[in-house]
C-alpha cells in the first residue's frame, strides 16, 4: 500500500497547534453510527473514537451493530444514523450490485469521512499441513462459499484468480456464515478460508494440529494483480505484520483495502462531516491504542485514491491541512461523475420497472458505465 507523503513532524506540530486552538464543533448531543458486531475491531474502533468524542466535546456516540453488510448499511440509508463504519460493502453499495442490485436499494451516494489502514491483510488461509505455498496450490482443493455473503465469495474469487484459478479449478462447498466456514477448515471439511489476517477464528485455525499459512500475492506479479483488479478493484498492495502466524518478523506480503470505512451519504451536513475528520486527526493519540487496529486512522495511513469518493467535508478538511493533492482531486471528482452515472441508470430502471429488475438492472447499469467511459467491473 502506498500512504500519502505528509508534512514535515515540525510542521504537521505547527499545523495540528494552528487548526486545534480555535476549533469549536458543534457536534449533536448524540450521534449515531452503524458498525460491526460487538467485540470486533471495527467496533471496537468506533467505540474507543466515541470515547474521544465524549471526553473532549461532550458528545454520546451511539454505536449500532450490524451483523451484515445490509444491517449496517439500512440505518444510513433510512436515515437513523449519520454515519457507518463499514468494510467494503461500502463500494459494493456505491455500485448498485450483490445485495444492493434490488428494488429497495440501487447505487448509493457514499462518501468517506476517514478510513483505517491498519498493519493487517485481507487473504485466504489455508491449513498448513496440505503444503500449499501460492494460491495456484488450491488447484483441486476444497474452497467454501457462503450463502448470501457477495463480500466474502467475491474477494475469494479474486485471491483464486491471483493463482490463475476460477471457481470451477476448485471443490466448492457451501457454508451458511462466516463462523462455520472456518469451524469447516479445522475440522478438515475445506482447505482454505477467507478472511481478515486478524480475524479471531483464524487464531484458533493456528492452534489447532492443520496450523495456518497465508500464501502471498507478490507485489511483483504483474499477472496476479491484474487478474484480481479485474475481480475486484478495491485491493491494494500491503505488507502485513499482524494475524495469525504473521508478525514484523515474518511479514505477509499480500493485499487489503481499508477497514473499518467511515463513510456518510453525500447530503450529509457537510460542517458536520469537516470537524468529525477534523475531531479523528486531532484526537488521534487519545483513541490509537483501543484497539490493535486503530493505528490505521493514522493521516500518513490514509489513501485518497481508493474507490470511493471523499466528502466535501473531509476534502476541505483534508485542503486545509496541505495533504490533499490535485491528483486527489481530479480522482475523487471521476468517482464522483461515476455515481452520477449509476444514479442516471438507476433511475430509468425505476421507471421501466422491468419483471427480471437485477437482471436487468446489472445489463442497464453495465451499458451506462461503458458508454460514460468507465469499467462496470460487474456484468
Amino acid at each position: 500500500m502506498v500512504f500519502l507523503a505528509v508534512p514535515t513532524q515540525a510542521a504537521q506540530d505547527a499545523q495540528m497547534a494552528e487548526v486545534e486552538s480555535d476549533f469549536d464543533p458543534n457536534f449533536p448531543r448524540t450521534m449515531s453510527w452503524s458498525a460491526y458486531n460487538l467485540g470486533t475491531t471495527g467496533y471496537n474502533q468506533a467505540v474507543g473514537i466515541g470515547k474521544a468524542l465524549k471526553d473532549n466535546y461532550g458528545v454520546n456516540l451511539r454505536v449500532l451493530p450490524g451483523k451484515n453488510d445490509v444491517s449496517r448499511l439500512l440505518p444510513l440509508q433510512r436515515g437513523r444514523v449519520q454515519f457507518s463504519a463499514n468494510g467494503v460493502a461500502t463500494y459494493f453499495g456505491q455500485e448498485g450490485v450483490f445485495q444492493f442490485a434490488g428494488k429497495t436499494w440501487g447505487p448509493m451516494p457514499l462518501r468517506i469521512v476517514l478510513a483505517s489502514h491498519g498493519d493487517s491483510n485481507q487473504a485466504l488461509g489455508v491449513a498448513n499441513d496440505l503444503g500449499i505455498k501460492t494460491y495456484a496450490d488450491l488447484r483441486g482443493k476444497r474452497v467454501p462459499f457462503v450463502r448470501g455473503a457477495p463480500a466474502l465469495n467475491v474477494t475469494t474469487e479474486a485471491f483464486l484468480a491471483c493463482g490463475g484459478l476460477t471457481w470451477e479449478d476448485v471443490e466448492r462447498v457451501d457454508f451458511p456464515g462466516y463462523n462455520a466456514m472456518w469451524t469447516g477448515v479445522v475440522n478438515g471439511q475445506v482447505d482454505a478460508a477467507y478472511a481478515t489476517t486478524v480475524s479471531g477464528p483464524t487464531r484458533k485455525l493456528e492452534a489447532s494440529p492443520r496450523g495456518i499459512f497465508w500464501p502471498p500475492a507478490p507485489h511483483g506479479d504483474v499477472g496476479c494483480w491484474e487478474r484480481m483488479a479485474e475481480v475486484v478493484p478495491f485491493m491494494q498492495k500491503h505488507m502485513a505484520t499482524r494475524g495469525a502466524a504473521i508478525s514484523a518478523d515474518n511479514p505477509h506480503e499480500g493485499a487489503t483495502y481499508p477497514y473499518p470505512i467511515l463513510i456518510a451519504l453525500a447530503d450529509q451536513d457537510a460542517q458536520i462531516v469537516h470537524d468529525l475528520a477534523k475531531a479523528i486527526h486531532l484526537h488521534y493519540d487519545e483513541y490509537k491504542n483501543a484497539d490493535p487496529g486503530s493505528i490505521g486512522w493514522a493521516m500518513d495511513r490514509q489513501n485518497f485514491q481508493w474507490v470511493v469518493p471523499y466528502h466535501d467535508g473531509s476534502v476541505r478538511y483534508l485542503k486545509s491541512i496541505g495533504v490533499w493533492s490535485d491528483e486527489a482531486e481530479a480522482h475523487n471528482r471521476r468517482l464522483i461523475e461515476r455515481q452520477a452515472v449509476l444514479a442516471a441508470a438507476w433511475r430509468e430502471q425505476k421507471a421501466a420497472n422491468p419483471e427480471d429488475f437485477v437482471d436487468a438492472w446489472m445489463q442497464r447499469r453495465a451499458e451506462a458505465l461503458v458508454a460514460a467511459g468507465f469499467e462496470p467491473i460487474w456484468r
